[in-house]
């Protein structure tokens, strides 16, 4: 005898509704192409010249490929160990592959280096419209891109210092290893100036230099002290801020010294930050690291000021863009609704 309902069988899969009236994703679009504005105002300013590149760019970073770069270097946050599992000291931040990525795509690019490298007419402004390219896919991957393009003109300060470091900083390409930069064929620069007691206020600064040997530019001093916000602390090295008997002064901290040895910039912790999580912020002591004066003693804040003054520029930049990105983003909504 046949059960009652064994003749029923219900879908396991069943539709519950269609979807319709949503936008589709932005992606796979030509960022440059696809901005009047920013053409015009390439052109306008003497870099028509770049358009080519721009667009090349701009296609890059509208592809779906390296839009889903920015969104999984953000859902990963950098992560801090302070010591390997032998227990050395190792003051290693480890990020996500995206974040590399982008990394690479931006440096390979030239954004840190095109002006300077090929300084014809028009070439901050190429090099600005790039950069406002690459920031509306993500920001934080921003920060040492322009650490290191905007440290150029302090590290000219001292010739020396120039000649040996410049020819690495400025080569396109990135090398995110965790070794010397000596073995390295590509360097960033990243920037320590705040501290606790001071903020913003840098003349408040106690972080002291005391000579190896000689005094003066390019000579080598070692640092005692604290940076309570130094961004991307894997970079190969730092322009920072310390006292000499002199006055504030500027210097060079790379993370190793020439020997091989790890430089004593041992970080504390990295920030808790509400937006930016895909770039490490950090909190550091130098204990006695070492470090290359950069221009003349006691003049240290204009010498990192022409670092600062590129890297507030690229502030700029990067909030436009994430202001064109914000429309863009409306635009493509409401074109895909109704």
């Amino acid at each position: 005898m046949t059960a009652k309902h064994d003749n029923l069988k219900p879908d396991p899969l069943a539709q519950t509704h269609e979807v319709f009236n949503q936008a589709r994703a932005l992606e796979d679009y030509n960022a440059y192409d696809n901005d009047t504005a920013l053409r015009e105002a390439v052109r306008r300013h003497g870099a028509g010249w770049a358009e080519d590149r721009l667009s090349a760019h701009g296609a890059k970073t509208g592809s779906a490929e390296v839009i889903e770069w920015g969104f999984l270097a953000n859902e990963h946050k950098p992560q801090f160990f302070s010591h390997d599992r032998q227990g050395y000291r190792v003051d290693f931040v480890k990020y996500h592959e995206a974040y590399h990525r982008l990394m690479t795509l931006g440096l390979e690019s030239g954004i840190h280096s095109a002006p300077w490298a090929d300084p014809k007419p028009g070439a901050h402004v190429a090099r600005a419209a790039q950069s406002y390219l690459q920031g509306q896919v993500e920001a934080g991957h921003g920060c040492p891109l322009t650490m290191t393009f905007a440290s150029v003109p302090s590290i000219k300060l001292t010739s020396s210092l120039a000649k040996e470091w410049l020819p690495k900083i400025l080569n396109n390409a990135y090398d995110p290893r965790n070794v010397p930069h000596m073995e390295k064929q590509a360097l960033t620069i990243g920037m320590g100036m705040t501290e606790k007691q001071g903020g913003s206020d840098v003349r408040a600064n106690t972080t002291r230099a005391y000579p190896v040997a000689a005094e003066g530019p390019g000579e080598a001093y070692e640092l005692v002290g604290h940076k309570w916000f130094t961004s991307a602390p894997m970079c190969d090295a730092f322009l920072v801020l310390a006292q000499t008997d002199n006055g504030l002064s500027c210097f060079l901290v790379p993370r190793w010294r020439p020997d091989g040895s790890k430089n004593p910039i041992q970080v504390q912790r990295l920030k808790n930050k509400m937006g930016n999580v895909s770039n490490a912020s950090s909190e550091i002591e130098l204990r006695g690291a070492l470090g290359w004066m950069i221009g003349e003693e006691g003049r240290g804040v204009p010498a990192i000021i022409e670092m600062v003054a590129m890297t507030r520029f690229d502030c700029m930049v990067g909030s436009t863009s994430g202001q064109r990105q914000a429309v863009a983003q409306a635009v493509n909504h409401a074109m895909g609704r109704a």
